[in-house]
């Protein structure tokens, strides 16, 4: 989708998606009814209304699975932030019991910086889809790093440094995922092909009602409604971290060290 309507805020998402689908419907049903007064009037009014059950069906069940994908994306982008977060905070949890001191405080500092850094750069790259896997966090390399390092004295701090080793691996693995799903996105093919359906079913309502101008009017504005709808709830989630309803870092902000 055209970058700008992604970030338009929904009640503007609403006003274009729905003055757009109208201008589209009003000049498919002008055209028509103008086709329908010349020499092919008979070619059209003899179209069989037979033909819409089908391609209602076709453009609902393309609607159905591209809306499914989307919300599917959105529950793996909160799956993947929600784990990231919780890692984080057992990693927190376990320095601060097992290597208070140095080596804590260490810890919940480079955490903190990953925090940070995750909500003032990454989240608006992520939004624009410009998050790449080839860009490491840095301070949680650090902190596994050093982890990896520390000497534990003690069966306790042994058991405890695998903890926070794995902890940390945990959080590295949920910031790749979440960084894999701010990439997904509606394709030019979909949104073409949902456009498309919709501009043929509205043709097909137009042929089929074109003897009585009011009901074809009331009927591709009915349907028009009913694709502005679809075309709102894809853009408002055409990408799972940006707009209004796209994941937030909140959770992450919410494990973030204190007096860090």
């Amino acid at each position: 989708m055209i970058a700008w309507v992604d970030d338009l805020p929904v009640g503007w998402l609403i006003v274009v998606m729905f003055a757009g689908t109208a201008l589209v419907t009003a000049g498919v049903y002008l055209a028509v009814m103008r086709v329908a007064r010349g020499k092919h009037a008979a070619a059209i009014k003899g179209l069989s209304p037979g033909m819409l059950p089908p391609l209602g069906l076709i453009f609902g069940l393309i609607v159905g699975f591209l809306v499914a994908g989307l919300w599917g994306d959105l529950s793996d982008a909160r799956t993947a932030v929600d784990q990231e977060a919780s890692s984080l905070r057992a990693a927190v949890l376990v320095s601060s019991a097992a290597f208070p001191g140095r080596p804590e405080a260490h810890i919940r500092a480079l955490i903190a910086q990953h925090i940070r850094e995750a909500a003032d750069r990454e989240w608006p790259a992520m939004a624009r889809r410009h998050a790449t896997l080839t860009v490491i966090s840095i301070p949680l390399a650090r902190a596994l790093d050093y982890a990896i390092k520390l000497h534990p004295h003690g069966e306790g701090q042994v058991t405890a440094q695998g903890e926070l080793v794995t902890s940390l691996e945990n959080a590295l693995d949920a910031r790749r995922q979440r960084i894999i799903i701010s990439g997904s996105t509606v394709s030019w093919v979909r949104w073409t092909a949902v456009i498309a359906l919709a501009v043929l079913t509205l043709l097909a309502i137009a042929f089929v009602h074109s003897d009585h101008r009011l009901t074809a009017a009331i009927a591709m504005g009915v349907f028009a409604a009913a694709v502005a709808v679809t075309l709102v709830l894809i853009a408002a989630q055409d990408r799972p971290f940006s707009g209004q309803f796209g994941v937030k870092p909140d959770v992450l902000l919410q494990v973030l060290p204190r007096g860090s």
